[in-house]
């Protein structure tokens, strides 16, 4: 997409350099402010994506760009989803109307679209952790440039980032931590009284004189050094308990704040007052409203965090087509809330997800028995297993992109002591416009090879519902996997109790379609895209194709698949998981250790070794050769085959 957008507010279309931004008026800023406001809620409104994060950090970014600069000093935004200003600012304006679509600019910062993105991001809490590598690198390299670190308070829940702020502190490097606490849960007494003290004890002269002051001290023959660090302390004490800062300073930070993150004007000279400080870390403590400036986000800042296209004048997300099926998501929290009222032993755990895992119902339904421990995946699991070990059947339901940030967890405390954890994981395959920090595509790869783990891909509505009611009946580690977006549309049993369904036989995959000529071999989302295609062969052309729902990817339907291969010389495996130590691989070391491979025709089709880009999922899947039409064409390539 290479076209511009004509139609950017007078102002923000000047801005061409984000240096010129330091050269404006604050009326000038304030707004540059409403323009990009403006920009983003019609931009989002017709792409999608992170609203409320975005609009809440407008007057930070105008700050940030006017104190430091972008192309000497660096900056990293934890997890991204607040970047949109900072795109607009940073030479991207003319694009932002590709935001998200396909070809066009990605939804978070990312190095390769620009030199003003200084790291790539997707997933939280991991800014100071890359802010304070490149401080080291800096001085290392000898030079002077600042680097900052944004991170949001929903971030700060996440160990990586204390890690970071422990190593911060340790090494005393000149860093500085910006905090976007848009919790807005500190009370205007406190929150008077800590710009106070941020205010007149952390001014250049103020340092300057307490430097002073300490050495005049210590220079005091038998007391001195007594005296020196009693002054100390006094300072550290009157700032730290008067402020939210006490944390921050026992981590060996300088502490400024809270500060109002909307005043332009107030923001700018703290920034300031933080890039002064030498001789150890800063956090600048900053106070934001997500949605700022448009009042639907502003009240319902979890509806607007990310979301679909919706109506600016209203708010209103586009509906469901009347008739349209529900999606994975809806049909696994309906479930487990109907599983967990037959079921006491049923918890659900999440980690900052609980609309977007479809496990909200169940947080109101069942409160004692729900738990969102923040985004905390690998406390999720680990917490998940010692529920696990005390007679508890725990649901963990987190995106397959996130999962991978609790490998260790899963092995070493849920599969090493065969306890049953059931990982839910949704979103798994392409996402979508999140593009490639979010695609759900190495879950198969990295999880096949644990030992006592099983994993099962349900193909639709009635599968998912089996696969929830088999992990209660297996009690060993389960991984159940399925798509973001609607479902099939298959009717759902109506079974009262629910858990009286019978469960999904261990290791049996399904034949679906009889055939003569070829077998497709797929497993999750794929399963309907294979039927579609063997139907439109066999009435364009009359070849014959059978299709196999393997269904569980451990362990394997080995029987069934030995006979497979036996029978049919074209065989085409499809999967919506990396290629690479996905479902196929292990298929065909089964074939190879089976002695069963004898120079069949055999295609794979799946996700590539390559990181995929963003684009909707029907694009993305049209491109990868992942749709009803892509494995037609397949197919008939392989029947065509000599």
């Amino acid at each position: 997409m290479n076209e511009t957008d004509s139609t950017l507010p007078p102002l923000l279309a000047r801005i061409t350099h984000p240096s010129m931004v330091a050269d404006l008026s604050l009326a000038d800023k304030q707004i540059l402010a409403t323009e990009l406001r403006q920009t983003i809620i019609r931009t989002v409104a017709a792409n999608g994506g992170h609203l409320a994060p975005s609009l809440g950090v407008v007057e930070l970014t105008l700050a940030l760009l006017s104190v430091f600069d972008p192309e000497e000093d660096k900056l990293v935004w934890d997890v991204g989803h607040q970047s949109y200003a900072w795109k607009l600012l940073t030479g991207r304006s003319e694009n932002f109307h590709t935001l998200r679509q396909l070809g066009g600019i990605s939804g978070f910062p990312k190095i390769e679209e620009s030199p003003f993105d200084h790291f790539g991001v997707g997933h939280s809490s991991t800014s100071v952790s890359a802010a304070l590598g490149m401080a080291m690198a800096r001085d290392l390299a000898g030079k002077k440039n600042h680097v900052l670190a944004v991170i949001g308070d929903g971030s700060l829940t996440g160990g990586l980032a204390f890690e970071g702020l422990n190593q911060a502190g340790d090494m005393g490097r000149r860093l500085i931590v910006v905090l976007n606490d848009n919790e807005m849960s500190i009370s205007h007494n406190v929150g008077a009284l800590s710009l106070f003290l941020s205010r007149n004890m952390e001014r250049g002269w103020a340092r300057r004189v307490r430097r002073e002051v300490k050495d005049w001290l210590k220079s005091i023959p038998g007391i001195g050094d007594e005296m020196a660090e009693y002054a100390h302390r006094t300072h550290r004490s009157l700032k730290t308990v008067f402020t939210p800062g006490m944390l921050f300073e026992a981590l060996r930070f300088n502490y400024i704040g809270p500060v109002n993150g909307h005043n332009i004007e107030e923001v700018e000279r703290h920034l300031r007052m933080a890039a002064s400080i030498d001789d150890q870390p800063v956090l600048l403590h900053v106070l934001t409203r997500k949605g700022k400036g448009y009042p639907p986000a502003e009240a319902q800042p979890s509806k607007f965090h990310g979301l679909g296209k919706f109506d600016v004048a209203t708010g209103q997300t586009q509906p469901k087509p009347a008739g349209a099926p529900p999606t994975y998501t809806d049909i696994f929290g309906e479930t487990l809330c109907r599983l967990a009222k037959e079921d006491d032993r049923i918890v659900a755990v999440t980690a900052a997800m609980s609309s977007g895992t479809g496990t909200g119902h169940f947080k109101s339904r069942f409160p004692t028995r729900f738990t969102d421990v923040g985004i905390c995946e690998q406390h999720a699991v680990t917490f998940a297993a010692g529920l696990a070990s005390q007679g508890y059947r725990p649901f963990v339901a987190i995106y397959s992109t996130f999962s991978q940030r609790a490998y260790d967890q899963i092995i070493h405390d849920v599969c090493i002591q065969k306890l049953p954890v059931t990982l839910c994981l949704d979103r798994a395959g392409l996402v979508g416009e999140d593009g490639p920090t979010h695609h759900g595509a190495f879950d198969l790869s990295f999880l096949r090879h644990i030992p006592n783990i099983k994993i099962l891909a349900p193909r639709d509505e009635p599968e998912l519902q089996a696969a929830l009611i088999t992990s209660l009946n297996l009690g060993q580690p389960l991984v159940i996997r399925y798509p973001r977006g609607s479902a099939p549309g298959r009717p759902l049993p109506n079974a009262e109790p629910l858990i009286s369904l019978p469960p999904l036989p261990l290791g049996e995959g399904e034949l679906l379609r009889e055939g003569t000529d070829a077998v497709v071999i797929a497993v999750g989302s794929m399963v309907v895209a294979a039927q579609n295609a063997a139907e439109r062969l066999f009435t364009e052309t009359g070849r014959s194709v059978a299709v196999f729902d393997a269904r569980w990817i451990k362990p394997l339907p080995e029987k069934q698949l030995l006979d497979l291969v036996a029978r049919f010389d074209r065989i085409l495996f499809a999967e919506e998981n990396a290629l690479a130590g996905g479902f196929s691989s292990a298929v065909l070391e089964l074939l190879v250790d089976n002695g069963t491979l004898r120079g069949q025709r055999i295609k794979r089709i799946g996700l590539p070794d390559a990181f995929v880009e963003h684009g909707t999922q029907a694009q993305l899947r049209h491109r990868l050769g992942l749709d009803d039409e892509g494995v037609y064409l397949t197919l008939k390539a392989l029947m065509e085959e000599k």
